[in-house]
């Protein structure tokens, strides 16, 4: 009987465990799901032409038709140069990202690994600047950026992103928990320099963390619309092609150009989504390390 009774209740675990990964299985699905669909209705609505009501769910024919007409000179008459401003996106948005998490990561390795009279004051300072909103500042920036000239370039977008407290706040975290000061003392002792011992040895241990902020700080550069449509005149960038196309679909909804946007969209999804399957394995590694001190 026992052990008849010990077998009857070991079936009845595994059915409980069974039914317990399905309901979670079928959970997890239905989120997927539902986080693909607009990606899939955004991919459906490219293959259309003039703006409809409704939603459909069946691709249209006009697919290669509206990605001809959106590299024609037509387009490029209306809009702009559409290479041009995938390209002028990849320019800013890749040097931001690098010098961002670089310098970042450079000055937490300061006040990680230095003690020095300031020390809390400059970690309390540069928490502070985190704390002060883009908007407040835009006033001040652009007149500066007047006065230096550097209106319509992209050296005020790029250069600033240099000072990054939210990036150096990560970095500062998670060298607190993966970055012993004993393996920087023994590079000392060694006679290696300060930042060979940062370029050679700290760097790859940070690599999760580079690859979490590099793909934050890389959208957040290539989805920044306040900015470049503040400092930019003549040259574009991919949220500034897209906001002038809605205006233009909003004003004449009877044009053809509802599928080009979708499309346009479609295209500037594909990098960030590129680089985020690139880096994901270090995503949840970089993050857990990160945000958890000791």
């Amino acid at each position: 009987m026992p052990r008849s009774a010990d077998v009857v209740g070991e079936s009845t675990g595994k059915t409980s465990l069974m039914i317990r990964r399905i309901i979670a299985y079928v959970v997890l699905i239905f989120l997927v799901i539902i986080s693909l669909f607009p990606f899939y209705l955004l991919i459906v609505n490219a293959t259309r032409g003039k703006v409809q009501n409704g939603i459909e769910f069946v691709p249209h024919g006009v697919l290669w038709s509206n990605f001809k007409n959106l590299f024609s000179k037509d387009t490029e008459h209306i809009y702009g140069n559409i290479l041009g401003s995938f390209a002028n996106s990849f320019l800013i948005s890749g040097l931001s990202c690098i010098l961002s998490v670089y310098f970042s990561a450079l000055t937490a390795y300061a006040i990680h690994v230095y003690d020095f009279r300031i020390k809390k004051i400059a970690y309390t300072f540069i928490l502070l600047v985190m704390m002060v909103p883009t908007q407040a500042s835009a006033l001040g920036f652009y007149r500066l950026m007047i006065k230096m000239g550097l209106i319509d370039s992209f050296i005020p977008l790029i250069i600033p992103s240099i000072a990054a407290p939210s990036v150096f706040f990560f970095m500062k975290q998670y060298m607190d928990s993966s970055l012993p000061l004993e393996i920087v003392e023994a590079a000392r002792i060694d006679g290696c320099g300060e930042f060979r011992t940062f370029n050679s040895i700290v760097l790859p241990i940070l690599k999760p963390a580079f690859a979490v902020q590099g793909i934050f700080t890389f959208v957040a550069s290539w989805n920044n619309y306040f900015t470049p449509r503040m400092i930019l005149q003549t040259k574009k960038t991919i949220p500034l092609v897209l906001q002038y196309m809605k205006a233009q679909i909003q004003g004449n909804p009877q044009i053809a150009h509802a599928g080009i946007m979708n499309l346009y969209m479609v295209l500037a999804i594909l990098p960030v989504v590129i680089v985020y399957l690139a880096l994901s394995k270090f995503i949840i590694r970089g993050i857990a390390l990160g945000a958890v001190k000791g």
